[in-house]
């Protein structure tokens, strides 16, 4: 865990949004209080490849949260297009094969690569229906340590994994953590979450906050108080 990062470059504020001017809108009103984006799938969809070069050109930081799996030539062929975007972190599925391709991809771009281990609005019910033999803390933990083999950057993790990843793990690879809420905030369809200063306190680097800011009737007071709830936990 890197506890010399100052609070506000902790902070990701999730763009999941479906069209690129009402990005550039929320952008705009936040300012100088955040300086790193994620640009999800649906946005992406939308035309948002271009804001991941504007936002970068800009001096903003970006997550572009692709959550890549395929073959193994079609994942490298994709993260070497991506590295030439600017981003500075970018999704795939923590799976050997994909992160092995997708190390292969960047080169020596510079872009991090982020394994997704399993998505928040999962529980150990719906890993069984899915077919898996572990449960959500054993396959997120396992995740880990194939991420750490391949040599990719860090994870993708709810907070509620953050811990026991740190103590297995080691403070070596980065972790990200969506289903960060504040106290008394909508989980909406989340299932494992935490607070910014639970998630911290749990070893994550980043947060990555959506919605709590996003539809917030000032977005910019409910991303300072993020910062400052992170500062106060360090």
């Amino acid at each position: 865990m890197r506890m010399d990062m100052p609070p506000r470059e902790r902070l990701i504020v999730a763009l999941d949004m479906p069209e690129v001017s009402q990005a550039e809108r929320l952008v705009a009103g936040l300012g100088d209080s955040v300086g790193f984006y994620k640009v999800g799938m649906e946005l992406v969809y939308g035309g948002g490849l271009s804001l991941v070069e504007s936002l970068a050109a800009s001096g903003k930081r970006v997550f572009l949260d692709l959550k890549l799996h395929d073959i193994p030539n079609t994942v490298e062929r994709a993260v070497a297009q991506v590295a030439r975007l600017g981003a500075t972190f970018l999704t795939i599925h923590a799976y050997p094969q994909t992160m092995r391709a997708a190390v292969a991809g960047r080169g020596d771009s510079g872009l991090k690569l982020l394994g997704v281990s399993v998505l928040t609005s999962c529980d150990d019910a719906d890993l069984r229906e899915a077919g898996y033999a572990y449960g959500v803390t054993e396959l997120v933990a396992r995740r880990g340590a194939q991420a750490i083999a391949e040599k990719v950057d860090g994870l993708v993790a709810s907070p509620a994994e953050a811990a026991s990843l740190r103590a297995r793990l080691g403070a070596g690879l980065l972790l990200v953590t969506p289903g960060v809420r504040p106290a008394g905030g909508d989980v909406g369809d989340q299932k494992r979450v935490a607070t910014p200063a639970e998630a911290i306190s749990r070893g994550a680097d980043y947060l990555v906050v959506g919605r709590p800011v996003t539809q917030a009737a000032d977005p910019r007071a409910v991303a300072e108080a993020i910062v400052a709830e992170i500062a106060a936990a360090r």
